[in-house]
């Protein structure tokens, strides 16, 4: 009996019975939509900098695009897309409620990041290793929905340095980028 009746207790929270009184909005697909961003970032100073941009996102019929680029200036070699190691590559998106840089810093420090809608696609494909002064430029995808009126930001990573880590740089970098952008239809 109590597994029943905890489960019970999940169901009225999930309707919005819970002890606030509201339900939990319904989530709308985003429809399709085309963003012209040109964000620009980086992380480093002077001639120590991982570069990253995001030039357009689109939302589709069936999934979601992006045109990205990741300029590597630094005097280091940065294993980017190696599809053997058994780090984590998570390139893609997250979607937050807010667009508000301190709502993504507080939600790191917490350790409760959302998780990352992963590309599926990457064209060209990722190198292997970005060399200095390198720049790798193209389209990631993946299919699925996104939630209308939520704010995505575009995940880079993971970049490893190849050798000792340029100063100030960690032994893994990657980026959830400052910038976000509302999707339409929320």
């Amino acid at each position: 009996m109590p597994r029943l009746l905890a489960l019970a207790v999940l169901a009225l929270l999930a309707a919005g019975c819970g002890s606030q009184g509201r339900p939990i909005p319904t989530a709308r697909a985003a429809p399709p939509q085309n963003a012209e961003l040109n964000w620009l970032e980086s992380y480093g100073r002077g001639d120590a900098r991982i570069v990253f941009g995001v030039d357009r996102f689109q939302v589709l019929e069936n999934g979601w695009r992006a045109e990205i680029s990741l300029s590597n200036r630094t005097p280091v070699r940065y294993s980017v897309g190696d599809p053997r190691s058994s780090l984590s590559r998570q390139w893609g998106l997250m979607l937050f409620q807010s667009g508000d840089l301190r709502q993504l810093e507080q939600l790191n420090r917490a350790g409760e990041l959302p998780p990352v809608r992963s590309a599926e696609t990457f064209k060209p494909a990722l190198p292997l290793v970005l060399e200095p002064d390198e720049t790798w430029k193209g389209v990631i995808e993946a299919r699925g929905a996104l939630a209308a009126g939520s704010w995505l930001r575009i995940v880079f990573g993971a970049l490893v340095p190849i050798g000792k880590a340029p100063r100030g740089f960690p032994e893994q970098l990657v980026w959830i980028t400052d910038h976000a952008y509302q999707l339409e239809g929320g």
